[in-house]
């Protein structure tokens, strides 16, 4: 750089944006009364210039610097009030990262240094802590224009979607197939050895957990421990260093190509609903120190403190249209630079929550649906928070899907034979028309779910009655205290090959059950080949064996299972219809009809036996072809062998497609009878009735 001589710059463009000869920066703060660029070498170590952003306009301090070049490494510091009472926290000692940045270079360190406030007891965060704290926090980079490009989208309709919910780190770390150069990285996402293996189970979508650049939460710091999954965002555009492996950050827009020629959706998991700044007594890393007023909702009565909404200390301001503007033009980058194919949003009923509470016109909400570019994605919801009504399940406007906790919870609860649970547990296999139908939605707005990366994973939901998050360091009092698990009377791993055995085919159940409901089946990573977290079921800060899928162990007939179910469910679009299916279909080409064990229709007094565990559905189908088939499920899970009559079939005979008795899946030796089938206990089986035999 031959000089510093700064110009006004251009308002506008949010961020640092290279023009092909000079660089622009431009930085929101409206409460802000100095704003100081700071660049520094290459590796971000030695600060060798600190320059005023000499312009303001629209409350976005800006400046050209004509001879910054892509690779300028920077950062901020803001000049205004510290006065905590009034919501202000400005502290220019403290280095500041853009919100904006696209990529983060260095490592974030833990040190005081990092807080506003000069630490002490409760009341500390009313002082002033003039301790610099450059030297231990990652530095911004100036990126080179990127250039959308062309996104050769996969466009998987929402009913056909079968999401794989994975850790990039945790999923790649252990595979010895794999280079160890690439392994815990993109790179390694998108290696042949991965693809392939996604393809063999034949999933439609990968559902990323957090790959925004993100840090350990101060209170794990000092438990030696740290932050594993990812919500505890530092900022919303860069990727998460640890995952390049040192390669640039288009090496991320690489996998996403990579999967889309192998027809694979990426959907980010994304948490815009708070930062990893916490509460009042937490660091100033960016918005806190940028203008913490605007960035954060502070509680009305005392703007010392925040709201929180989301459990994590602060609540991100999201009805302010500069906060609205920098989640929306973090979304749109990923989706059209980095070009990733939707969004789970992590706590959603934040992000539709207006000074009333929760609405589906919420300025959010209405920002997303009139974005022609990311009203056209895949968008999901985690429909609750921990707020007053935060819960909100079936509350979200088309097009949304939800993740479905009574989903899980239903289907948990019918497999440890709760007294009841039978009507309900018909409703999820539906779809849970009840939840989303009356507001014209269609089952994939339903995202079934037996697990997930936030409680056991289903070798342990099978292995354990109780947690054991002691490795945690909270005293195992962490984590949901109601998993619905069952242990078949050894708690943890066991010897017998009884126990063994139940648990295998209770897991097959869980699988069956879960790929013959209607609406969007999500599979954690790792389920299919049993997978264990060791009975932990709060694994966020377990960086070690008890996250890594372990490869070398793999369950190869679990797998093979969990491939044929999906190619099933994929060769039968009736298990996965696009409309709600009723029993008069009225125009519809598929229909449904609930059956008794006697192959009669279910009536009223059926469905109010509390402790009738046995239920059958019949799909009868005609393709667009004209070609009909129809599909039986069969569920008993009742603790005797049960008979079960056939529907007379419309060609040659019933034909079983899958057995959850077998260990992979295939039925050798299921015992037809004319007219009937004897189910063994804790079982499911699919039959198939078609004119071609």
């Amino acid at each position: 750089m031959s000089k510093l001589d700064i110009q006004a710059g251009d308002p506008h463009q949010l961020g640092a944006h290279y023009d092909g000869e000079g660089t622009n920066f431009a930085l929101f703060s409206a409460h802000a009364e100095r704003v100081e660029l700071c660049l520094f070498d290459d590796k971000g170590e030695q600060q060798l210039a600190r320059v005023d952003l000499p312009e303001q306009a629209h409350d976005v301090w800006h400046g050209y610097l004509p001879d910054a070049k892509p690779g300028t490494v920077y950062g901020y510091r803001v000049h205004g009030a510290y006065d905590p009472t009034a919501g202000h926290r400005f502290n220019p000692n403290k280095l500041l990262i853009d919100p904006y940045a696209r990529q983060l270079l260095g490592d974030f360190k833990w040190c005081d240094a990092h807080f506003g406030y000069r630490l002490g007891d409760e009341q500390s965060d009313l002082s002033f802590d003039t301790r610099d704290n450059a030297a231990w926090v990652p530095k911004c980079v100036v990126q080179a224009g990127q250039s959308t490009g062309l996104v050769q989208r996969p466009q998987i309709p929402g009913a056909e979607c079968v999401i794989y919910e994975l850790h990039t780190r945790g999923f790649t770390l252990k595979n010895p197939a794999i280079p160890a150069s690439e392994r815990g990285t993109f790179a390694a996402l998108a290696n042949p050895v991965t693809i392939d293996y996604l393809r063999s189970l034949g999933v439609s979508s990968v559902e990323l957990l957090p790959v925004h650049s993100f840090v350990d939460e101060h209170f794990l710091f000092e438990r030696g421990l740290g932050n594993y999954w990812g919500y505890n965002t530092l900022n919303f555009f860069a990727p998460h260093s640890a995952y390049l492996g040192g390669a640039d950050v288009m090496a991320f827009r690489a996998m996403v190509d990579r999967l889309h020629d192998a027809g694979i959706e990426v959907i980010l998991d994304v948490v815009y609903n708070h930062t990893c700044e916490s509460n009042r007594l937490g660091p100033t890393l960016s918005m806190r120190g940028i203008d913490n007023a605007v960035y954060y909702r502070l509680q009305p009565e005392s703007s010392r403190y925040y709201v929180n909404d989301t459990g994590c200390g602060n609540t991100l301001n999201i009805d302010h249209p500069r906060v609205l503007q920098l989640v929306m033009d973090s979304l749109r980058y990923w989706a059209q630079v980095m070009g990733v194919d939707g969004f789970r949003f992590d706590l959603a009923a934040t992000l539709g929550r207006e000074p009333h509470g929760f609405s589906q016109r919420s300025t959010f909400l209405q920002a997303i649906a009139q974005d022609p570019v990311l009203s056209r994605l895949k968008l999901i919801a985690e429909p609750w928070d921990i707020g007053p009504g935060g819960y909100q399940l079936g509350n979200f406007p088309a097009p949304w899907s939800e993740w479905n906790d009574d989903y899980r919870d239903t289907v948990k609860k019918f497999w440890r034979n709760t007294p009841g649970i039978l009507p309900t547990f018909a409703r999820r296999l539906h779809g849970s028309s009840d939840i989303f139908e009356g507001s014209g939605r269609n089952p994939h707005a339903s995202i079934n779910f037996i697990t997930s990366h936030d409680g056991f994973t289903l070798r342990d939901l099978v292995s354990y009655n109780e947690r054991h998050n002691t490795a945690n360091g909270e005293g195992n009092r962490d984590g949901h205290h109601d998993n619905l698990s069952m242990n078949f009377g050894v708690e943890g791993p066991s010897d017998s090959v009884q126990v063994n055995a139940i648990r295998s085919q209770q897991q097959r159940n869980y699988l069956a059950t879960l790929f013959v409901s209607q609406g969007v089946p999500m599979l954690l990573a790792g389920d299919e080949f049993g997978r264990t977290q060791q009975g932990n079921n709060n694994a966020y800060c377990q960086d070690n064996e008890i996250n890594w899928c372990d490869w070398e162990n793999a369950d190869q007939d679990l797998q093979a299972f969990v491939a044929l179910l999906i190619g099933i469910r994929r060769k039968y679009p009736a298990l996965a219809h696009k409309s709600y299916i009723h029993d008069s279909p009225q125009g519809q080409n598929t229909s449904i009809e609930w059956l008794n064990v006697d192959g009669s229709e279910m009536r009223e007094e059926h469905w109010q036996e509390h402790h009738r565990f046995t239920l059958s559905y019949l799909l009868d189908s005609t393709g667009e072809s004209g070609h009909r088939y129809r599909i039986l499920i069969l569920f008993n899970n009742s603790a005797e062998r049960q008979e079960f009559s056939l529907p007379t079939p419309i060609s040659n005979a019933w034909r079983c497609l899958l057995d959850t008795c077998s260990v992979d899946g295939r039925a050798v030796d299921v015992d037809l009878a004319p007219g009937r089938v004897v189910r063994e206990p804790r079982s499911v089986a699919i039959f198939i009735d078609t004119g071609n035999g």
